[in-house]
């Protein structure tokens, strides 16, 4: 997107919509709730509807998959549309998938519903952050991104929990459908509260975004970023059965595992920052680490709930606030292409999430938890490694 000397001008004489930005925090929460609300409703999912754990896990990977697509496409389909315009059809498309999840009759029209959500996903994220942009003045943009990304924040947080209790209550299509409303009102919210936001008069082509990758320290970064999801997801996707079937906990003891998890991540999120003044890269670097050992010992220890509770725990701390740390990578390596480094990672992100789901559902319904563990420590391990790689390339083209 070109900034031009009029835009500034706009910039530094309109008044702060936060009510805009608290809109699109709230789409922003409903849209990752959505996106992961399966991992804790697998095993009734796979029952009900006669499939696999592992096929049922795919409705993450089909979602990622659309989310890639439609990611980096989405500016040059768009065309001239109306930035709001668009930012409440992807929200009433939001509602939608939630309806056909919740009434789905088979796998078929389930795997509809979670397209229709990886379509939204994918349309609203790669527009969202210049969206947010033009609610508020220049000097106010910093604190209207981290309003907004709070909402990521919050739904990785509580997903997870929320859906194990939702479905425990009104079981599985109950907690999809629950996501309708808020739909709804997320999209009443941003009708009233967005102002129009007619398109920017260039565009910029899925060439332009993919030419970044020639400068090697974002290369080495994007990688390492996709791996770190890869791996993650290889694990997490698969969490409710491995939990269920190994740690033998009860629905009330699923739920509480969950809460750990969503209540460290949480925190996580709150230190991070500190952490990564500390040590950019070696903060990077560390969490996946961490992470595969985790994956290493949970294989050890599997059958012991507290020592899985207190490995969850340490999970939930560094993997949730993990994004904040490439989003930041993106602001420090990409500063003046901020916008198409977004877009890319985006699609990095929800292609990993879409291989690492796929090849954990390959390796548990092929093997046992022990593989889908073993693949995703082995995937964090090469995610540090190359961190390693992008912090060097990034010295050397300091220097």
């Amino acid at each position: 997107m070109t900034v031009t000397h009029s835009d500034r001008s706009a910039e530094a004489t309109q008044t702060a919509n936060w009510s805009g930005v608290l809109a699109m925090t709230l789409c922003a929460f409903a849209l990752v709730a959505s996106e992961f609300m399966p991992v804790s409703l697998l095993t009734p999912v796979s029952r009900d509807l006669g499939v696999s754990e592992g096929l049922a896990g795919q409705g993450i990977a089909i979602s990622g998959a659309l989310a890639v697509a439609v990611s980096l496409a989405i500016t040059t389909l768009a065309g001239g549309i109306n930035r709001k315009t668009l930012l409440l059809g992807l929200t009433v498309l939001m509602a939608l998938s939630g309806a056909v999840i919740a009434l789905a009759p088979n796998y078929a029209v389930y795997m509809t519903g979670r397209a229709l959500i990886g379509i939204a996903i994918g349309g609203f994220w790669s527009m969202s952050a210049a969206s947010a942009i033009r609610l508020v003045p220049a000097h106010r943009v910093p604190r209207a991104l981290a309003i907004f990304n709070g909402g990521n924040a919050l739904a990785t947080v509580v997903a997870a929990p929320l859906g194990s209790w939702l479905g425990t209550i009104t079981g599985w299509r109950g907690a999809f459908f629950c996501l309708v409303p808020v739909a709804l009102f997320t999209f009443v919210w941003q009708w009233v509260s967005l102002p129009s936001m007619p398109a920017q008069k260039s565009h910029p082509r899925i060439g332009s975004v993919f030419r970044l990758l020639r400068a090697p320290q974002v290369a080495f970064g994007m990688m390492s970023c996709g791996l770190f999801f890869m791996g993650q997801f290889a694990l997490f996707t698969y969490l409710r059965p491995f939990l269920e079937t190994v740690t033998h906990v009860s629905a009330a003891g699923l739920s509480l595992m969950l809460l750990i998890l969503g209540i460290a991540g949480f925190v996580g999120t709150l230190l991070i920052g500190t952490f990564l003044k500390a040590g950019f890269y070696r903060t990077l670097a560390f969490i996946p680490l961490l992470m595969a050992a985790i994956a290493v010992l949970l294989m050890g220890v599997g059958h012991q709930s507290a020592l899985v509770a207190v490995l969850l725990g340490c999970w939930g701390l560094v993997a949730t606030a993990a994004p904040v740390g490439w989003w930041s990578w993106v602001a420090r390596t990409l500063p003046d292409n901020a916008e198409a480094g977004g877009g890319l990672m985006v699609a990095m992100v929800q292609l990993a999430i879409a291989l690492g789901s796929t090849l954990g559902g390959v390796m548990y319904d092929g093997f046992d938890y022990r593989y889908t563990f073993a693949l995703s420590a082995l995937l964090l391990l090469a995610a540090a490694a190359l961190t390693a790689v992008t912090s060097r390339s990034d010295h050397y083209r300091a220097a």
